[in-house]
């Protein structure tokens, strides 16, 4: 007789359905596992002969042979173990089968027979309850597939025993509840930077319509401290928020002890981070940096100390919302709506334009060392702003009265205009000004013919691209949302433009 347990593999947050079957056999005794699995399912044989041992069951002297289908699609990771266990145990007569058809089984086994939490529970939970399917899954992930339901049914077990004892009906094993996670941390205050109002004013324009922001400044200006805030003044994550980041989280091994969070995400490579690092990829293809800041913040210090071909993976991502990971047997998508927030200096040695300061190697330092960020990569980026060196005098000022509390409330204030405007447009999908594009921005950032008149002249003073052009009208746009306008006067059109005039040295970049 064939046993079969129904689990999954993951092809970036797909969950494709896998057919575990077990048999015994005659023949040479021997336990071979069959299907494209990768090096830690062939170890699993292992791993679940000795969690066999362990509740005083052993495997009779027959060949056993496990097979996971379909066969041509690659498997990858140690939440098998428990499938093959439960496949083996079915064959065993000691699980009947009537009961494992209404489960999805994944975990890691312990040689003591004890369960350990794997990566991808949630998306896991989130494909079975799809199905009309239970989960089984360790006590250690049973909190995060909670999530997936309250009426979804799903078993934790800490170990085999008590699975067997729920089994047979000696046990009862509870139903997880979802957590969600206590932080007591405050984030960064705005309060806390003296000076650079105009800074942080482009830092509120970009928070309320999610645009994309380039920082260049001398060291000490206060570039990273902005960056650093910007997610106390943006609003929490919904609930489909929540979820669609917290699947590439569990898929990343990012959630601790299965708890979500309403914080956005805020990720901050280093300048040394590889491709696979920020895009996705390697042995398992796992999430990169830019999909973990899914409807979060990737903020990149020191831009253009970045490999270049880092840099360049960053436009298909910031115009489509999703990166791809290429490789010769898999090609798989995650979702990467981020926003992007750049910091740099203006030369290598950071003081280029400062008074008082004259460089050895002149113009050219500057030049150079802009020169390493790509002009279509600038062009994508909606507010450019530079910041001049905070003073000594600055510094001995009072704290600002403003704090990032009374900025997020005009930031929820734009973002609920512009759900609403969406909504009313039939594109419920979109939540931002910086994801407007086409008839949609026409519509939403139309312009009376003295503003017409003005964006023309300025297009072509300055040089704009086409997708210039429509990152003005989109900044524009949220700028007038902020002030609470419908329509997009001179005013908002003149600041929108302003944050288009790209710092020294970065014309000659571009």
């Amino acid at each position: 007789m064939t046993a079969r347990v129904a689990t999954i593999a993951f092809q970036g947050v797909e969950a494709v359905p896998v057919d575990v079957q077990a048999q015994f056999l005659s023949g040479q005794v021997n336990f071979l596992i069959v299907g494209l699995g990768d090096k830690a399912i062939s170890e699993s044989k292992e791993r679940v002969r000795a969690a066999l041992h362990a509740i005083g069951l052993g495997l009779p002297g027959k060949r056993l042979v496990v097979n996971l289908s379909p066969a041509d699609l690659p498997k990858e990771g140690s939440h098998y173990d428990l499938p093959i266990a439960l496949a083996v145990l079915s064959a065993l007569g000691v699980v009947p089968p009537d009961f494992l058809d209404r489960y999805v089984a994944m975990g890691e086994l312990a040689l003591d027979g004890s369960l350990l939490a794997a990566t991808g529970t949630l998306p896991a939970a989130m494909a079975a309850n799809g199905r009309g399917l239970g989960l089984i899954c360790p006590k250690a992930s049973g909190s995060e597939a909670a999530w997936a339901g309250e009426d979804f049914d799903i078993l934790a077990p800490a170990n085999l025993i008590q699975l067997i004892n729920h089994v047979k009906g000696t046990q009862v094993l509870t139903r997880p509840k979802p957590h969600l996670m206590v932080v007591d941390k405050p984030l960064p205050d705005l309060a806390d930077i003296k000076g650079q109002e105009a800074a942080k004013r482009a830092l509120e324009v970009a928070a309320a319509g999610g645009h994309h922001l380039l920082m260049v400044g001398p060291p000490g200006a206060g570039k990273s401290m902005l960056a650093q805030r910007l997610p106390s003044i943006l609003p929490p994550m919904d609930p489909r928020e929540m979820l669609d980041i917290s699947m590439i989280a569990s898929l990343g091994g990012e959630l601790k002890d299965g708890q979500l969070t309403r914080r956005r995400p805020f990720r901050s490579p280093h300048h040394s981070a590889s491709m696979p690092a920020l895009v996705g990829g390697g042995l398992r293809a796992k999430p990169g940096e830019m999909a973990l800041a899914h409807h979060g913040v990737l903020f990149l210090d020191e831009l253009p100390e970045f490999q270049p071909r880092v840099l360049e993976a960053l436009r298909q991502p910031m115009e489509t919302g999703e990166t791809n990971v290429a490789r010769a047997n898999y090609h798989i998508t995650y979702p990467a709506r981020f926003q992007l927030i750049t910091a740099m200096n203006p030369c290598k040695c950071g003081m280029a334009g400062e008074p008082g300061h004259t460089c050895k190697q002149g113009p050219r330092c500057a030049a150079d060392y802009q020169s390493r960020i790509s002009g279509p990569l600038l062009d994508r980026i909606d507010i450019q702003i530079e910041l001049s060196a905070v003073r000594a005098s600055d510094l001995t000022l009072p704290a600002p009265k403003e704090r990032s509390l009374d900025v997020a409330l005009r930031v929820a204030r734009a973002r609920t205009i512009q759900a609403q405007r969406f909504a009313d447009l039939d594109h419920p999908d979109l939540r931002t000004n910086s994801e407007a594009d086409g008839l949609v921005l026409e519509t939403i950032a139309a312009l009376d013919a003295a503003g017409t008149t003005l964006i023309r002249d300025a297009a072509d003073a300055m040089n704009l691209s086409a997708r210039g052009y429509h990152r003005v009208l989109r900044v524009a746009r949220t700028i007038a949302d902020l002030d609470g306008r419908d329509l997009i006067s001179r005013l908002h059109l003149a600041e929108a433009l302003s944050y288009r005039q790209k710092p020294a040295g970065l014309r000659q970049a571009a």
